[in-house]
């Protein structure tokens, strides 16, 4: 197993792992390409390398197979999991071949790791039945009281948040 920083050049990768983040398979789309066509979604990897984005890259023998990033998020043009302007989001995707495999675990380590040294808090948004949501909690997240919401595919995702400080 390998875990790397993230660089513009992964930008493609990235809006794969967007794709098994979102679901976006049960949603109807085909392909990752779809979700620039999804302003709620896009804007987690359009431009990806821009000032603030931190982000890893992992996989296996060389391969990568996830990811996971972090963006800042005005009011004007919230994510899912928006906390303020100061509390970036945290996206991650694991191809579904490397799921169970710790891969998700080491990506999360590795970025919360780093993030720690520049930010007070991290925050992110889940799937209430995403058995991801366990790993979360363990790694220290709480719900953000009143956060839960449906979703795009209609089932419900609540806010999430690690203070660091």
């Amino acid at each position: 197993m390998f875990v790397r920083p993230a660089d513009p050049a992964d930008e493609k990768l990235l809006w794969a792992m967007l794709y098994e983040a979102s679901y976006a398979h049960e949603n109807g789309m085909d392909s990752p390409d779809q979700l620039r066509d999804v302003p709620t979604l896009a804007h987690y990897v359009e431009g990806w390398g821009a000032a603030g984005d931190l982000g890893v890259v992992g996989g296996f023998d060389g391969v990568p197979l996830g990811a996971a990033w972090l963006r800042r998020f005005g009011p004007d043009d919230p994510a899912y999991g928006y906390v303020d302007a100061d509390t970036p989001e945290l996206a991650i995707g694991v191809a579904p071949e490397c799921r169970g495999t710790g891969l998700g675990t080491a990506l999360m380590s590795a970025l919360l790791d780093t993030a720690r040294e520049r930010y007070d808090a991290v925050s992110l948004s889940v799937r209430l039945e995403n058995p991801a949501r366990r790993l979360y909690q363990r790694l220290g997240f709480v719900d953000v009281e009143g956060s839960d919401k449906v979703n795009l595919a209609g089932t419900t995702s609540v806010t999430m948040v690690l203070r660091f400080h």
